[in-house]
């Protein structure tokens, strides 16, 4: 393969702490495995983040860090958290400050996370499979305004305390736009969330949301209030195709829809940014784990893939999410997932990334009555 004259594509590497670094070392045997087989150059560039950070230079973000990112065309981030600072809180400086530096430096207006459903793990969801099947959505959460930053404070007798909500329709308007454009390559439907019929910005939302979808005749748009959507998403989840809403609703819808799949190691995110966009399993640094090789590294995959496709390198993205599901279609995967063929974090990685580079292979398996479990040959 001659890639003197492939484009360089500029990737920030932030694996951080725990399990991140695990994680995101198999994310990058997939993006090596792309680059092989679809003739693409990525140059990746280190970077600390979060506690590791804080110990290597003092800061959860430091300077060469947001250099990094903001000279990167994408960024692959993997976790952050230490429980040496969970557990002080006196601590002054966090690992969770640094992504929350990093958010605001990159303008990272828009959170993306898709929750989709495998007919192999359905068992492993909270709910009844018959209510879970075919789950299929994608939430778009407005991540840079909303109550979360607009202006707050407590009397001086600490009696009261207010947290004012505040909207543009400018920040409502680019991020509509997103999901739109999404739905167009979806099943076409936008659900708009909000609480219209008491909150002033949810009005705003909903004006600005309708104007939007006159650009886009083939989508359906409809809206739904946010305790409904609580409770839609429980009852029947495989309603929903692009869901649409503001920075707290976002929060905590994104939350409840993750855990439909029956495991936070399957789901990928984005945030995309005004500078670039950050890419991200949703899944926290699960210090526990680190170290032993048991983490999922799927969704840091997955993750991948979505980054993939902001470059608009589609077909490599596919080939990620083709080879995902059919991994987990022959009954393998990490501990958590209770497969039958039980594999660790890296050789999850190792399989998924021979698999992405030679998609003619298949994987055989068999079972090793010897032994009483199952293997695989490839």
């Amino acid at each position: 393969m001659n890639l003197s004259n492939t484009p360089k594509i500029k990737i920030a590497l932030l694996p951080g702490d725990g399990i991140g670094p695990e994680v995101t070392e198999q994310a990058i045997k997939v993006m090596d495995a792309v680059a092989e087989r679809y003739d693409q150059h990525f140059k990746y560039c280190h970077a600390d983040v979060g506690a590791i950070a804080i110990d290597r230079h003092g800061s959860p973000l430091p300077e060469e860090t947001l250099e990094a990112c903001l000279n990167a065309d994408a960024i692959f981030f993997g976790a952050i958290g230490h429980p040496k600072y969970d557990n002080d809180p006196s601590a002054k400086v966090r690992p969770e400050q640094g992504l929350l530096q990093l958010r605001k430096s990159l303008g990272l207006y828009a959170n993306i996370r898709p929750v989709t459903t495998y007919e192999k793990l359905l068992h492993l969801s909270p709910l009844r499979e018959d209510r879970i099947k075919g789950t299929d959505m994608v939430i778009f959460r407005e991540l840079t305004g909303g109550i979360y930053f607009g202006e707050k404070g407590t009397a001086k007798d600490g009696q009261s305390a207010f947290d004012t909500c505040s909207y543009r329709v400018d920040e409502i308007d680019r991020i509509t736009r997103l999901a739109f454009e999404q739905a167009m390559l979806r099943r076409k439907k936008v659900t708009l969330v909000d609480k219209a019929n008491v909150l002033e910005t949810s009005r705003l939302w909903r004006s600005a949301v309708k104007g939007i979808a006159q650009e886009y005749p083939e989508v359906e748009l409809d809206f739904m209030f946010v305790d409904n959507a609580a409770m839609q998403l429980i009852q029947y989840p495989s309603q929903f195709d692009v869901i649409l809403t503001s920075n707290m609703f976002g929060d905590i819808l994104s939350d409840e829809a993750s855990v439909l799949a029956g495991s936070m190691g399957l789901l990928p995110s984005a945030s995309v940014g005004l500078h670039t966009s950050m890419f991200e399993p949703i899944h926290g640094s699960f210090p526990q784990a680190t170290g032993q090789d048991i983490a999922n590294p799927m969704a840091a995959i997955l993750s991948a893939a979505m980054l993939l496709e902001s470059l608009e390198l589609h077909e490599a993205a596919q080939s990620i999410r083709t080879t995902v599901q059919y991994v987990l279609e022959k009954g393998i995967g990490t501990p958590e997932l209770k497969p039958n063929i039980v594999y660790g974090c890296s050789k999850i990685g190792d399989l998924i990334a021979h698999l992405v580079a030679d998609p003619e292979e298949e994987i055989l398996v068999r079972e090793d009555k010897a032994n009483q479990q199952m293997s695989t040959i490839i």
